[in-house]
């Protein structure tokens, strides 16, 4: 049922509540009990009936010390105030009861008369009642309310902040409430009051470089104003005295002996001489407990430090505990809670078997595997002790992979634009672990104003071996660009090493298979108009890649090298077999830290058939915003009579870019050059030239990339700025 509660008023402290029960030891005690009841006087009758009398009341207390009173005085008075006013206050015991401030020496209790008129009157009602405002003697002061400003002053900093590494002034300002306030606060109050603040915060600083004795004193000047304005100015001043700076006397690492025997010294970067710095004090710990696991030691903690310091001689003596704990080697693995897959796909991921040392770099990489299944919403990896011997002083211990199986679907969604290529909107949707372990199937669609398509994929990653992938595709393009129109279905079986924005290799490779069946137009030169044929092409395919860059989407420094080779042949009639080969080579040179030079060569050549022979959409063709920019999506090269691109048997491509970045933006000015030539050569004659600028945004995925280009030496028909969109660097 509902409560009701009132407020408790301010003089009335709130009940404290009990201490807890404290178990006190057992005493012996001081005198016994028999002496204590012997020692204390026998109650009588009288005076047990005296002690069960009920107490009078106030009233008839007063009345009986007030007639002893009189009585004692020898008055006759009748009452108590006509005695008074005879003989003077009463007497207790010889000494004089002080009279009220009525002059009574005792006060009638109950509902006594009342003799003011004015407090017999009733009250005025409330909107009778006027109110008028309290009159100060002294006008308000408007400055009160106004913010001031003050100015910050720091005296006898520069002798420690000279003599440290680190910037004591900057690191003040930078953590400074005084300065955070840019010189403005409410009141004096507030000044003083960050004022404070700032006077334990230049403590600590100064104790973390060592200077332990440190005396910071702080004060409030007050100057008057100058030009005459009301008020006073205040700087807020901190004077420093640092004092002597310590050092290590003595580093005691207390520790069993470890193997190697030096495995904590040669990783402990302190030295004796050197000051107490907090922040090396800090590293060289974390050194320690992060060294320790990756030779082998599971289970070591570092303990609380003790830093005992001399202030006469300005000497320090560090002690540090260190448990080491076992020594240990890789057992087996094993695995709970909601599974993707099981423990032996688990070792299938794992850089390390059985026996291996403990290394918590392989524990890391293990766990960044899990991660990249994508197949998790939660995944841990932990070793577990057996007990078990593993020889050579050491013990098995076991991984402990705890999973928590993530959703099994996604959608995703990508969108580009280029000159030439038009609009393209391509989607997908996975399902994830379809075929455990690690079998997703993969649907995509894609809508474009110059290409259209469907298709299915059956991808097993970590297929029999780390960060190998199997896929089976199949789908169905249609094309309609200025170079060809095609319908084209194709199957395809590909093996792959390739590199993942977690894992960029230093070595990809890729093999497959694949079937085309596919309509295509093309010009013929004998007739005179273009024409439609139908092409099947089987193919095998084997690249291989080098990778020496430090990021995989926006490499600023090192460079690649792919080689892709393609043998392939159309089934129509006889077997015609021919092969095409193209060479990548691209390098990244950093200017500045905010300045990146990059370029790319692509050279590439079609060897065994006239370019009559292949399909327009196996020959080689340039231009557009992965090609030479400047130019129309396959504008480059030879054409038919209507000025549309044919393709040809050889291909040769160059670029420069200059890379500005700032923050999460960034500025490309470049130039690409390209041709593609008839026969299976490329000759480097007849390059056509392109120029422009771009824009990028830094997302933590990718840069986004605007590139705007022109043709130089324009030609009739090309034109004058292609815009390009997409995710990525152009290379």
């Amino acid at each position: 049922m509902p409560t009701l509660e009132q407020p408790v008023p301010d003089d009335i402290a709130a009940p404290t509540p009990p201490p807890p029960e404290v178990q006190l030891p057992e005493v012996a005690p001081i005198i016994e009990d028999e002496e204590f009841r012997k020692a204390i006087p026998p109650i009588s009758a009288e005076d047990d009936a005296e002690l069960d009398r009920p107490l009078e009341s106030i009233a008839d207390f007063e009345k009986r010390q007030a007639a002893e009173a009189i009585k004692t005085d020898g008055t006759t008075a009748t009452n108590a105030t006509e005695a008074v006013v005879e003989t003077g206050p009463p007497l207790i015991d010889g000494v004089p009861i002080p009279a009220l401030a009525d002059g009574d020496a005792v006060e009638a209790i109950g509902d006594a008369p009342i003799t003011d008129s004015e407090l017999a009157a009733p009250l005025p009602p409330l909107d009778s009642f006027d109110v008028e405002p309290v009159q100060f003697a002294e006008a308000e002061d408007d400055e009160a309310n106004r913010s001031i400003a003050y100015l910050v002053k720091v005296n006898g900093l520069a002798t420690a902040d000279d003599s440290t590494d680190a910037n004591l002034a900057n690191l003040f300002g930078e953590l400074s409430a005084l300065y955070d306030g840019d010189g403005k606060a409410d009141n004096a109050a507030m000044v003083r009051a960050r004022l404070a603040a700032d006077g334990d915060l230049m403590q600590r600083i100064l104790a973390s470089e060592g200077y332990y004795d440190a005396q910071v004193a702080t004060r409030v000047d007050r100057e008057a104003r100058a030009g005459g304005e009301r008020g006073q100015s205040l700087t807020a001043v901190i004077d420093v005295t640092p004092g002597v700076r310590y050092t290590f006397s003595d580093i005691i690492i207390d520790a069993k002996p470890t193997v190697p025997p030096a495995l904590i010294a040669d990783n402990f970067p302190l030295s004796i001489g050197e000051p107490i710095v907090a922040e090396r004090v800090q590293g060289a710990e974390a050194a320690i407990a992060l060294k320790l696991p990756e030779e082998g030691y599971p289970f070591a903690k570092v303990g609380q430090r003790d830093i005992l310091l001399d202030g006469a001689t300005g000497d320090g003596v560090y002690t540090l505990p260190v448990d080491i704990g076992t020594r240990a080697r890789f057992g087996s693995i094993e695995t709970t809670g909601k599974l993707a897959f099981d423990a032996e796909h688990v070792g299938v991921l794992a850089r390390f078997k059985r026996g291996d040392l403990y290394d918590s770099r392989k524990v890391d990489d293990l766990r960044q595997a899990l991660v990249a299944t994508g197949l998790f919403a939660t995944v841990s990896a932990e070793a577990q002790p057996t007990g078990e011997s593993a020889g050579d002083d050491t013990q098995y211990v076991n991984m402990l992979v705890t999973q928590q199986a993530g959703p099994p679907r996604t959608i995703a969604a990508s969108a580009g634009y280029g000159t030439g290529e038009g609009i393209r909107l391509e989607g997908s949707w996975t399902r994830r672990n379809f075929l455990p372990p690690e079998g997703a199937l993969i649907g995509r669609g894609l809508i474009g104003t110059k290409e259209q398509g469907l298709s299915a994929t059956l991808r097993r990653s970590n297929a029999g071996r780390r960060d190998r992938t199997l896929e089976l595709i199949t789908d169905i393009t249609r094309s309609n660009y200025d170079a060809f129109e095609a319908i084209t279905g194709r199957v395809a079986a590909r093996v792959s090493y390739d590199s993942t924005p977690i894992w960029q290799k230093k070595l990809t490779y890729s093999y497959g298979v694949e079937l085309l069946a596919t309509r295509e137009d093309d010009y013929d030169f004998n007739l005179g108009a273009r024409s439609r044929d139908f092409y099947t092409i089987l193919g095998v395919s084997g690249q291989v890649g080098i990778d020496r860059t430090d990021s995989l989407l926006d490499p600023t420094k090192g460079f690649r090298v792919t080689a892709l080779v393609q043998p392939e042949g159309s089934l129509a009639g006889s077997f015609s077999p021919y092969a095409r080969g193209r060479l990548d080579v691209s390098g990244y040179y950093p200017v500045t830290d905010s300045i990146v030079l990059a370029g790319r060569v692509r050279v590439g050549s079609i060897f065994g058939a006239a370019r009559e022979r292949l399909a327009p959409s196996r020959r080689f063709y340039a231009g557009g915003g992965g090609s030479v920019r400047g130019f129309g999506y396959q504008q480059l090269g030879p054409k038919d009579p209507n000025l549309d691109p044919i393709g040809g048997r050889s291909v040769n491509e160059a670029a420069v870019e200059a890379r500005y970045r700032f923050g999460n933006f960034g500025v490309v000015g470049f130039v690409d050059a390209g041709q593609v030539y008839r026969g299976s050569t490329p000759n480097f004659s007849n390059m056509r030239y392109g120029a422009g600028i771009g824009g990028r945004f830094y997302t933590n995925f990718g840069p986004m990339r605007l590139d705007l280009a022109t043709p130089i030496n324009r030609q009739p028909g090309e034109s004058r700025i292609s815009v390009y969109v997409s995710i990525g660097q152009a290379f």
